[in-house]
């Protein structure tokens, strides 16, 4: 009779610790994609604000920044460099720059 209980008691020990690693797997997986789509959201909006300060700049002073550099001193762009790679490449001051905004690997 006791060694019934024993496998009973360690069957169910078994399927709690089974159930609660799928658990613990599905949250893990979900936060990955959570964490994932926020950055690159994040980079879109980088994009977005360095696109707007290349805009307003244009409208102030008649040409397009020559650098990003040139933004963050004289408009107020922040860019966390660790997080993202921004590529900035201007050809004429009356042209609008291209931008690229890529989140930076190994986060």
């Amino acid at each position: 009779m006791k060694r019934k209980r024993d496998w009973k008691f360690f069957a169910g020990c078994l399927v709690s610790a089974a159930a609660f690693g799928i658990v613990v797997g599905f949250f893990l997986t979900g936060m990955s994609s959570f964490l994932e789509r926020a950055q690159a959201e994040g980079a879109k909006t980088l994009q977005n604000g360095i696109t707007r300060a290349c805009v307003q700049c244009y409208a102030i002073e008649g040409r397009y920044p020559p650098s990003v550099q040139y933004l963050e001193d004289h408009y107020g762009v922040q860019i966390d460099e660790k997080r993202y790679h921004v590529f900035y490449d201007g050809f004429a001051s009356n042209l609008m720059p291209d931008i690229t905004v890529i989140p930076a690997d190994g986060q």
